[in-house]
C-alpha cells in the first residue's frame, strides 16, 4: 500500500539513498537526483503513525553528502556506512546517530574496517552490522564484514571462493543465525544464492528451486522469519551504465531459507497501490498495525525519473 506523506520538509524524489527504521520513525539519508550527484546530508525522519516528514535536528561528526550509501539500526542508534562523494570518490568511514540525542559519531576510517565502497549492502542481528560486496576502488567486491557495536572493534570474516563474484546491489540478510548473500550485479546481473555461516565461518552456495526470480540486482530486501522476499530491481542494465535506466522489475519472491523454495507472492500488482517497477530504492524492514512487512522509498524508473513515493508491502 502507499503511505500519504502529509507534510514537513520532505526529502523528495532520490535514489541510491538509504533508510533504516527505529521504533516508529524511518531515517533516510543520501542518494541523488540526477545520477552520480548526491543530493544532500540532511537526515530526514518519516513518522510512521501521523505520517509526516521533518529534519533530525543533527550535531557532532555529520557525514558529507553521498550516494550508494547503506544504513542499519541497532536498537537506538543508527550505523551509516560508506558510499560515494560529491568526486565520485569511494568512502569507507562508518558513522553512527544516536536518536535519542541527535548526534553523529565517527567510528571509523582509515585502515581500521573494510575497504573504501559504494553501492554494498548491509544487515544486522541484535550485536552486529554486517557489511557485503559493492564497488570499490579496484573492482566489485566478495569480502564480509561485521561491526561490533558492543566491542567498537571491525571483524574480517573469510573470503568466499570463486563462485561467489564480488557484485554491487546485492541482497542481504542474516536469516535463521547465517548471513545471506542473493543475486547482485557483477558485471552481468547474477542469480545465484550463498550464505556464510559466522560460527562455523565457512561460505555455502546453495541451490534453490521453486518460481525462482530472473537474475537482477538493486532491488529491496526483507527477512521475515525464515524468509527472504525480495522486490522489484534492475533485470537488464543500461548501455549507459550508471547514467543510463535499465530496465526494471516490480514482482515479490519469498524464499524459505529451510527448504530453499522460491515462491512469487501475490503483491496486488494490479493495483494503484502497488510501486511498481523501479530499482536503486532504500527500503528496511518496518512494522505498520502490527505486521511486519517491506518499507519501499523513492528510487529509479524505467524513464530514468527518480521517484519519491513510500509504499509498505506485508506478506500476506
Amino acid at each position: 500500500m502507499q503511505l500519504e506523506q502529509k507534510g514537513g520538509t520532505r526529502p523528495g524524489a532520490r535514489s541510491s539513498h538509504a533508510i533504516t527504521v527505529v521504533g516508529q520513525k524511518a531515517y533516510a539519508f543520501g542518494g541523488e537526483f540526477k545520477p552520480r550527484l548526491p543530493v544532500d546530508n540532511k537526515l530526514f525522519v518519516f513518522d510512521l503513525n501521523d505520517l509526516t516528514w521533518s529534519v533530525a535536528d543533527a550535531a557532532g561528526d555529520i557525514p558529507p553528502p553521498r550516494v550508494g550509501v547503506t544504513m542499519a539500526s541497532i536498537g537506538a542508534t543508527i550505523y551509516v556506512f560508506g558510499g560515494r562523494d560529491t568526486t565520485h570518490k569511494e568512502l569507507n568511514e562508518l558513522y553512527s546517530f544516536d536518536t535519542s540525542t541527535n548526534k553523529w559519531t565517527l567510528l571509523s576510517t582509515g585502515d581500521s574496517g573494510p575497504a573504501h565502497r559504494s553501492y554494498h549492502s548491509v544487515t544486522t542481528d541484535d550485536r552486529r552490522v554486517y557489511v557485503f560486496g559493492g564497488c570499490g576502488n579496484a573492482g566489485r567486491l566478495n569480502d564480509v564484514w561485521a561491526y561490533d557495536v558492543v566491542d567498537q572493534v571491525w571483524i574480517k570474516f573469510p573470503v568466499p571462493g570463486e563462485n561467489c563474484k564480488g557484485r554491487g546491489g546485492p541482497g542481504l540478510v542474516v536469516a535463521q543465525g547465517k548471513i545471506w548473500v542473493v543475486y547482485g550485479f557483477g558485471g552481468v546481473e547474477l542469480d545465484d544464492v550463498h550464505f556464510f555461516d559466522p560460527v562455523g565461518e565457512n561460505w555455502v552456495q546453495v541451490e534453490t528451486s521453486g518460481e525462482k526470480p530472473t537474475a537482477r540486482s538493486v532491488f529491496s530486501t526483507v527477512e521475515i522469519g525464515k524468509y527472504i522476499f525480495i522486490y522489484g530491481g534492475e533485470v537488464d542494465p543500461s548501455d549507459l551504465g550508471h547514467l543510463g535506466a535499465g530496465k526494471f522489475t516490480g514482482d515479490v519472491y519469498a524464499l524459505d531459507t529451510q527448504e530453499l523454495v522460491w515462491k512469487r507472492c501475490e503483491d496486488g500488482s494490479e493495483s494503484a497501490n502497488h510501486p511498481g517497477a523501479r530499482g536503486w530504492c532504500a527500503y528496511a524492514a518496518a512494522q505498520r498495525d502490527g505486521k511486519e512487512g517491506l518499507l519501499v522509498y523513492g528510487g529509479n524508473s524505467d524513464s530514468n525519473d527518480r521517484l519519491g513515493d513510500i509504499f509498505f508491502f506485508a506478506p500476506p
